[in-house]
């Protein structure tokens, strides 16, 4: 589902239920990170760098621990970028080669709304009343929910070019749907705080993709060489 708002260049491995979250293992080093964790996120915390494995030999990479750095974010193999992402029954992490990509965020969210009180606290009032213009169009898709996973998309394609947090009130992202389908489109999300600088370029917007099919909102978003 992911490998389709990802360049061919991106290589994606996805897993659904949790047959795999039973059996995958993890490096010492990675244990200790999640020692202390109730058994539920050891068990997704294993399955996704299982699929991050998998991402790393389809590059020709060993297989190796992903460790987490500052706010959580994933270590990944010199001449690398990627991310990862995981919810009930579904996993997924995507990588490419440094020298295609700058950068990557990914995020799958279950489609349903999100808990009362968390949308005005999570969003612009300008990205909240274009929300409802396109759920009074189009009120099949939970755009509250889509709003949110892109936002998370954007902060993980963020992170690891400037080491800073982005709040969710600092990108003001703007959803559209692709003609004749409510099921998939793109997002602008414009960087209300000075954005990264790539080759040299300061950026001003990240662009993003975002799909909707069996239960899952997924989205992503990437950063191109200037």
């Amino acid at each position: 589902m992911i490998e389709e708002l990802l360049p061919d260049s991106v290589v994606v491995v996805e897993t659904h239920g949790d047959d795999e979250a039973d059996s995958a293992w993890l490096y010492p080093e990675e244990q200790a990170l999640v020692a202390q964790a109730v058994d539920k996120r050891r068990r997704e915390f294993a399955a996704v760098r299982a699929c991050a494995r998998r991402a790393m030999e389809k590059l020709g990479v060993p297989p190796q621990p992903v460790l987490s750095g500052d706010r959580g974010a994933p270590l990944w193999p010199r001449g690398l970028a990627g991310s990862m992402t995981h919810c009930d029954g579904y996993r997924a992490a995507a990588l490419v080669r440094a020298a295609d990509l700058v950068s990557l965020g990914i995020d799958a969210e279950p489609h349903g709304p999100l808990p009362d009180g968390i949308l005005p606290s999570v969003s612009l009032p300008g990205e909240q009343r274009r929300l409802r213009d396109l759920a009074a169009r189009q009120p099949g898709v939970h755009w509250d929910r889509l709003l949110f996973s892109a936002k998370e998309s954007v902060y993980k394609a963020w992170f690891p070019l400037t080491g800073k947090w982005l709040d969710f009130m600092e990108a003001d992202i703007e959803v559209e749907t692709m003609p004749g389908t409510c099921a998939h489109g793109c997002f602008r999300a414009e960087l209300l705080v000075p954005g990264p600088l790539v080759d040299g370029r300061r950026l001003g917007h990240f662009e993003g993709r975002w799909i909707v099919r069996h239960g899952l909102v997924a989205t992503s978003v990437t950063v191109p060489h200037a």
